[in-house]
């Protein structure tokens, strides 16, 4: 018999490698299909985020003798309540300290020029510059104000058909599970219906402790911005929340504004205090709210999530990374699925023949 070409190691590494450039094509193939239908593919993600986060109160009335459709009627009317009265509390909050803002960054721009500006230099100079400015550029302003409209179009039709969705995700789940299985070749039904519920509570848990933990980061940094008398304490911590759906990035960019605007108001003195608030709830966050509530989804290390959070940036910006880290979670749930499926199949039947002969044999 002739003598392979390639040791026994090597082989296996080529395989391997096969293996993972098969599941890379597949995986750029359906980034690309993403992103050239991402008008119609961004609102079922956002629809099935909703759906993973809305879950419980909706199995919640169906538990109280509810019929699907209106407890997923009810289920939608509610998110439209709780999201439109904050949008609502926020946009006051921003109007009622949005020219204070103003004026204490201008305050602060004031003694900047004063310490560190150049000779001549005053804020009437700046203005007559920026006035030429606007001037030269208004065409292309106004241009971004009808691009911003649209925008703004997009955005309100992508929030209605996502909320259309949830409701039809929430009142056919049984049926998309049955159609899966439908689907599913051969015998593989009951894995790809594990598989697929192993994902869906990944992304169902990572959702709900997100909301969770933005909540209370919100509410305390709230709180210690109202202490410190921070103008726009309520608008800066709705931001925090919003940020906290974006692990690490959206925490430091919040913190940071928030920062800003209290040394822009208040002084060092204060911006300092702020800072020490802004650690003190990460520090809480990380050490003691994450262990504690997301100890029971998909963990994940914190360099995979920053990985994460990139790639979907550069991908769909940020409704990308939005999405990013939800769907790393399921990627994630689905893993650890065939991982366990793997380790729990029978043993192959030369080792079983071996093993119930072994025993034949020790028993004679």
């Amino acid at each position: 018999m002739d003598k392979p070409l390639l040791p026994d190691p090597a082989r296996r590494i080529a395989a391997w490698c096969v293996v993972a450039l098969l599941v890379a094509g597949v995986v750029a193939v359906g980034i690309w299909l993403c992103v050239t239908f991402k008008t119609a593919v961004t609102p079922v993600l956002l629809a099935l985020l909703g759906t993973a986060l809305l879950g419980p109160l909706y199995r919640r009335l169906i538990k109280m003798k509810v019929n699907k459709s209106l407890a997923a009627g009810l289920t939608c009317a509610a998110v439209v309540a709780v999201v439109g009265g904050a949008s609502w509390v926020v946009v006051n909050a921003l109007i009622d300290s949005g020219e204070q803002i103003v004026s204490s960054v201008q305050r602060a721009a004031t003694d900047l020029l004063e310490k560190f500006g150049g000779e001549g230099t005053t804020l009437g100079d700046l203005g007559d510059k920026a006035q030429d400015l606007l001037a030269k550029f208004g065409g292309t302003a106004a241009s971004g104000v009808l691009a911003g409209v649209g925008i703004v179009g997009e955005i309100v039709a992508t929030a209605v058909l996502a909320m259309l969705l949830i409701f039809f995700f929430l009142r056919d789940s049984d049926r998309a599970m049955a159609s899966l299985r439908g689907f599913a070749p051969g015998d593989s039904a009951d894995t790809a219906e594990a598989m697929a519920r192993r994902a869906f509570e990944a992304v169902e848990g990572f959702m709900r402790g997100t909301t969770f933990i933005a909540l209370i980061d919100a509410l305390c940094i709230t709180v210690g911005l109202l202490i410190l008398r921070v103008p726009g304490a309520v608008g800066l911590g709705a931001l925090v929340f919003v940020g906290a759906y974006i692990p690490y990035l959206g925490a430091f960019i919040s913190g940071t504004v928030a920062i800003l605007v209290a040394l822009a108001d208040r002084g060092v003195v204060i911006a300092l205090w702020a800072l020490g608030v802004v650690l003190a709830v990460q520090v809480l966050e990380g050490h003691i709210l994450q262990p504690m509530i997301q100890s029971r989804t998909v963990q994940m290390h914190p360099a995979v999530v920053m990985l994460a959070i990139t790639a979907g940036a550069s991908v769909a910006g940020i409704i990308g990374m939005l999405l990013a880290v939800p769907l790393t979670a399921a990627a994630f749930g689905v893993l650890s699925e065939i991982r366990k499926n793997y380790a729990a199949r029978p043993s192959s039947p030369s080792v079983a023949q071996k093993s119930s002969y072994d025993a034949g044999g020790a028993s004679s």
